[in-house]
């Protein structure tokens, strides 16, 4: 059923005890293995946008740089984020069917919620999308929320919302992502963030943002998550 992924009030939940988190996650390169989807999307609509393409070469060069880097390497106007954003999400929808999940990030996720975790999304991406393609994958029922917005650097904004309307306290919030703009998010304000060296930036430019914790492979989240 569809409506068991709009957000959920968490204060009709039990309120986490100290040892019990509130764990959010970046869904596309966190969860979704979708940098391939996502990088071949980029150079279909590169024209279009009116920036430059990128060679499957130059991508190792484009995971050491951060989120910032590359939209000023890309050059594309500040007004048109939306819009790219928007018809990234169009995109990706139409491939949603052939994402898999993360290897072993399916296990990590359901070890999280046996030991009592409140786990949910906040993604650039689509609400539509991510419950998709949890549904496809039978993640449905892991995610307590999923909320989006149509913004690269507004993701703090958001998780700020989501907490202050739960009385979340942010001492118990940990956010987990892939992109340097994730760390970049919770610092600004004020919880634990989680680097994945998995997804679409590289574990060096992840170091350099100094998250609380960096980790190389899903099977590291549980330990990280006792931050």
């Amino acid at each position: 059923m569809l409506e068991k992924f709009l957000p959920l009030p968490l204060s009709d939940q039990s309120i986490p005890e100290q040892s019990v988190k509130v764990i959010i996650f970046d869904f596309d390169g966190t969860i979704a293995d979708s940098f391939d989807a996502v990088f071949n999307i980029s150079n279909r609509l590169a024209d279009e946008f009116g920036y430059p393409h990128t060679a499957l070469e130059d991508v190792h060069q484009l995971k050491n740089l951060s989120s910032r880097e590359i939209l000023r390497r890309s050059k594309v106007p500040f007004f048109k984020l939306p819009f790219l954003l928007r018809r990234l999400r169009i995109e990706l929808n139409r491939e949603i069917a052939g994402l898999q999940p993360i290897p072993g990030i399916k296990e990590a996720l359901l070890e999280l919620k046996h030991q009592g975790h409140h786990l949910g999304i906040v993604t650039s991406n689509s609400r539509q999308n991510v419950m998709a393609f949890l549904k496809a994958q039978a993640m449905d029922d892991l995610f307590d929320f999923i909320d989006s917005g149509l913004t690269l650097f507004g993701k703090g904004r958001i998780i700020q919302q989501i907490l202050r309307q739960n009385r979340i306290d942010p001492v118990n919030v940990i956010y987990v992502g892939d992109e340097t703009r994730d760390v970049e998010a919770a610092r600004k304000i004020g919880i634990k963030v989680i680097a994945v060296c998995w997804g679409f930036n590289s574990c060096e430019v992840l170091a350099a943002q100094s998250p609380d914790a960096l980790i190389l492979q899903p099977t590291e989240l549980a330990n990280a998550t006792m931050l």
